[in-house]
């Protein structure tokens, strides 16, 4: 157990203790894989979970054995193909790619590759200082612990170290002072709500008149019957109806691990950006002025134009002052030392390119199995992820992942023949931001704009003209790459 967290054995021994044995019982949720395979000073250690973690639910899994998504996953991709056909596209690709603003395959897939030649080179670079750090090749279970080593000599930080000044009370009220900057809008918390779990919370969000507006629940910690990652969902729409106006509700979910006694749940800088992140999401579908479900909030957004808020919103997580405003030192109080501070930001970038590689290597598969399945054929999902790994992957997976019998955003998400999105709307959020970079980063009229031409019209307009009416331009690539630390090539 050497280098695995207290915040993680501490939980993990209850859990042993709880089922009559001695030692420490790891689920498979997400924050203790992560947390594992980063500091587990035993390698295979770190290997038993992330093969447990990357067979998950397939014929491989020896923790979750009779749940094997094969079969699934082939009726899921036949009936898709089928009722694309049913109204006259080729593909379920293209079927998705419908209600999108990529308007086919072959735009998403030359843009993607675009990213790949821009990245692929540099991610190679970042694997070999990797590897040369660690002195030998690296298997991918070794991947996140010697990362965390060399970020920690890079930049003399760690994530364990960084967690006590991230309280996540704090980084809430850092964040909400972030929205009442840029918006103008208060979000105050309501006692005695009636909640599925008892550390559930809700808050309002009143606007400088002293109108509610609308309201979120927020689910932080990790638990048993829930599904690991992040996100938000919608509760209740706005809908105007003959009486009143219905104000909308979302959820806000992650999964932190829990307090314990007197210490509040302490999260990474990384997950700070997560709930910045996904509270982006919750302003996009409660600021809307769109009256008409269908069209309001989130809805008829196009989904590679979703994440625009979302993406925007995190880039916010990384400057000076919201970091002085979301940190503090959970016992003292005391801010985040400058020199930290400045290291942190300094690592923004560290690996940014084999994580460019990683997301496009995920998008191909995906645009890939919905374009190219056949009756005939069937999915050849394992086929295909082999071929994709082949041209595009850096990091060499081993023949028993399945990463795909996991990939709950594709199959179980909104995101079929869509998770490009995340990167097409990334370039999206890196210009807007570089707008607010310009202007300065809680510039009112800026802002209002934003609110306006993005946060406010739902599905109700053509985003890429609504995009232009903010910055008074289309977006360009080179603002991603130049957040990223990429070079053009």
């Amino acid at each position: 157990m050497t280098g695995v967290p207290a915040l993680v054995l501490e939980p993990a021994a209850e859990r042993a203790r709880a089922a009559g044995n001695t030692g420490w019982l790891f689920e498979l949720d997400q924050p203790t894989y992560v947390a594992v395979v980063t500091h587990a000073d035993d390698e295979e250690l770190r290997k038993s979970i992330y093969r447990a973690w990357v067979t998950r639910a397939s014929d491989q899994a020896d923790y979750s054995p009779g749940h094997d998504n094969s079969a699934l996953i082939e009726q899921i991709l036949a009936l898709r193909h089928e009722a694309a056909t049913i109204i006259g596209y080729a593909n379920f690709a293209a079927y998705s790619l419908a209600t999108k603003m990529a308007r086919s395959v072959d735009e998403v897939r030359d843009f993607l590759i675009d990213l790949l030649r821009h990245s692929r080179d540099a991610a190679r670079r970042e694997l070999q200082e990797l590897e040369s750090f660690a002195g030998r090749p690296l298997e991918p279970w070794d991947i996140a612990y010697y990362s965390e080593k060399l970020r920690h000599e890079k930049y003399s930080i760690s994530d364990e170290a960084l967690r006590p000044y991230f309280p996540l009370p704090t980084v809430l009220s850092g964040l909400f002072s972030v929205v009442e900057n840029l918006y103008g809008i208060r979000i105050l918390p309501v006692d005695g709500i009636d909640a599925w779990d008892p550390r559930v919370a809700y808050y309002r969000l009143i606007d400088r008149s002293g109108r509610e507006v609308g309201g979120f629940f927020t689910d932080f910690y990790a638990r048993s019957t829930k599904r690991s990652g992040a996100w938000m969902d919608q509760c209740l729409n706005r809908l105007w109806n003959k009486t009143d106006l219905q104000i909308p509700i979302a959820h806000l979910v992650c999964n932190f691990s829990l307090p314990t006694g007197d210490t509040p749940s302490l999260i990474t800088h990384d997950e700070m950006v997560t709930v910045f992140h996904e509270m982006g999401h919750v302003l996009h579908h409660l600021l809307t002025r769109i009256d008409y479900p269908s069209v309001g909030g989130i809805n008829g957004v196009p989904w590679d134009a979703v994440e625009l808020p979302s993406q925007f919103m995190e880039t916010f997580a990384w400057e000076p002052e919201v970091v002085a405003l979301c940190s503090g030192h959970y016992k003292t109080g005391e801010p985040l030392p400058a020199e930290i501070l400045a290291s942190l930001r300094e690592s923004k970038n560290f690996q940014s390119a084999l994580q460019m590689v990683r997301q496009v290597e995920f998008a191909l598969f995906d645009l890939r199995i919905h374009a190219e399945y056949s009756p005939d054929g069937g999915a050849r999902v394992m086929d295909i992820l082999a071929e994709v790994r082949d041209a595009v992957a850096v990091i060499r997976h081993p023949d028993w992942n399945r990463f795909a019998h996991a990939f709950t955003h594709i199959f179980g998400g909104g995101y079929a023949a869509g998770y490009y999105s995340y990167k097409w709307a990334e370039v999206l959020a890196a210009d807007a931001f570089a707008a607010f970079e310009e202007a300065g980063l809680f510039d009112p009229d800026l802002a209002r704009r934003f609110r306006q031409h993005v946060l406010e019209i739902g599905g109700s307009q053509d985003i890429g003209e609504a995009f232009v009416a903010f910055r008074g331009r289309p977006a360009h690539v080179d603002a991603l790459l130049k957040q990223s630390g990429i070079s053009r090539s």
